[in-house]
């Protein structure tokens, strides 16, 4: 690994004033799980780092406010997530999505904001996070910048962010208290490697009816994407295993997964097709109970 010179500012201001410039090599690191295995095999040569480390601790907080929405600064932990109280009370599939990211040594040091801004398509919060229309607010000398996270993943490795700009908050809008969810993923290598494909289903249901369904898949695609054309289909549609079949069906009727080293294109489409029936069979008995469920294939 090449040498290189670490920045440590102490407030927000600092850190993007030194993140503020056109050489592309300038990069912030707050727990460097992605940036430092990617400067290992020399993918990336920085010059200069920004560390993120000594920023106040109100990055760091996470918390719900008056309105019901949850809010997780871009420094916490994605395993102080998995353990948060607040987190798991808001909606469960986050954190039992947690338990299964990676390992625990990666969860100890991987942060919130650098797990969204590496676009990885891999990852395992986006789509959930997709799914419950969460928003990332972005810092910049200009000021402050909210975008959803539709918006902010834009492609393969790809997002919204500029130079000068820091991801500072994400804000996760209040669901329907009658909406459950389920989040399933296959792995095909490793148990802890990242998935193949990912899918994450809530329904919001009135008695054997579906009132709104939120669909998104990842892993087996360019970036997290949700199913519209699936979520319309369900809408006031009866739950039955016949409904999902065909949901499932729909979901990859225009799929393109892409084909890496995890499996074909042809092979990720049947995964997400089985993925979206097993996440939407699991919802109807977790709703009855008002918690979430998790699948680890």
């Amino acid at each position: 690994m090449n040498p290189f010179t670490l920045v440590q500012p102490e407030t927000l201001e600092e850190a993007i004033a030194a993140l503020a410039t056109d050489d592309a090599s300038v990069r912030p690191i707050a727990g460097g799980t992605a940036l430092m295995l990617m400067m290992k095999s020399k993918l990336f040569v920085p010059e200069k780092l920004v560390s993120l480390h000594r920023l106040p601790a109100n990055l760091r907080k996470i918390y719900i406010d008056e309105s019901g929405e949850l809010h997780i600064g871009a420094l916490v932990t994605l395993r102080s997530m998995e353990l948060s109280p607040v987190v798991s009370a808001f909606d469960p599939v986050i954190s039992d999505a947690l338990r299964t990211l990676s390992n625990v040594r990666v969860r100890n040091v991987a942060t919130v904001g650098g797990h969204l801004a590496h676009g990885d398509p891999h990852m395992d919060l986006p789509p959930i996070l997709m799914a419950l229309n969460a928003k990332v607010v972005i810092g910049s000398k200009a000021g402050s910048r909210t975008l959803p996270l539709m918006e902010f993943l834009l492609g393969y490795y790809t997002t919204a962010l500029q130079p000068g700009e820091l991801i500072t908050e994400v804000i996760v809008p209040a669901r329907p208290r009658e909406m459950s969810g389920a989040y399933l993923k296959y792995t095909a290598l490793s148990a802890d490697d990242w998935p193949m494909a990912n899918v994450v289903s809530y329904l919001q249901t009135n008695e054997d009816t579906i009132a709104e369904a939120r669909i998104a898949v990842s892993a087996a695609t360019e970036k997290p994407i949700r199913l519209y054309d699936v979520e319309t289909f369900l809408k006031n549609q009866k739950l039955s295993a016949e409904v999902f079949a065909d949901a499932a069906e729909l979901a990859v009727s225009n799929l393109r997964p892409l084909a890496d080293i995890r499996g074909s294109s042809g092979y990720k489409r049947e995964i997400v097709r089985v993925c979206v029936r097993r996440s939407l069979e699991r919802i109807p008995s977790s709703s009855m109970s008002d918690h979430g469920g998790f699948t680890h294939e």
